[in-house]
């Protein structure tokens, strides 16, 4: 049985459980991080030198990073629908996935996520929050034109491409910020949130991350 260790409401977890809930995987979910401690110990230490979440462990196979265990869990457990044999067709996921860290997560999880929603109102850089919010609506619309006629972003099937950029879009609909109409977007968003996996593992409370200052 896998076992994967993380906090609920951290996003890259929610990627990682979103896949094995979308897979069917047997596994035990061990709350790790945050409240719940656990990382600072010489265990979890020899499982992720880094000291984040999240990590999984397969056997006697610890892995760590959510990227790389989202392409690990569907390489071994996904099949072709998941793992595509083609490198060609494999390519449209790691594209997004690739573009997801180095553009959409320092849009959306650091300048907006963190800057607005994490850090307390007092202490926000609110012209950061707005150039940060007009970068997320310029990024979308990107992933607005790539959907084109399809339903998900490497076709008509979901893909490791659909779960890098569409587990982050609860908390990009639900946060109190400027959003420009995207359509293709929106339906989107509409067919993840169908998804019994999405709905359990992805459209979590977020309530307990709010920037409060400390008295």
């Amino acid at each position: 049985m896998i076992k994967v260790w993380g906090r609920r409401n951290s996003l890259n977890v929610q990627k990682v459980m979103w896949l094995v809930g979308e897979l069917g995987l047997a596994h035990e979910h061990i709350p790790a991080g945050g409240p719940f401690g656990r990382t600072q110990t010489d265990e979890y230490a020899a499982l992720n030198p880094n000291r984040l979440v999240p990590v999984i462990e397969d056997g006697g196979l610890a892995v760590w990073e959510s990227g790389a265990i989202v392409r690990y869990l569907a390489a071994r457990y996904g099949g072709e629908a998941w793992w595509p044999a083609e490198p060609a067709q494999r390519s449209w996921s790691d594209r997004w996935m690739d573009w997801c860290l180095a553009h959409w997560q320092p849009a959306f999880s650091t300048g907006v996520f963190w800057g607005f929603y994490r850090t307390p109102e007092p202490q926000r850089d609110e012209p950061a929050i707005r150039r940060a919010v007009a970068q997320c609506a310029e990024l979308l619309e990107l992933v607005e034109q790539a959907l084109g006629a399809q339903a998900y972003l490497s076709g008509d099937a979901l893909s490791l491409a659909d779960i890098a950029i569409g587990a982050s879009l609860y908390r990009y609909f639900t946060l109190e910020i400027d959003r420009p109409r995207l359509p293709r977007i929106e339906a989107w968003y509409e067919r993840l949130a169908a998804r019994a996996a999405y709905r359990e593992h992805v459209m979590i409370a977020y309530d307990d991350l709010k920037g409060r200052l400390a008295f």
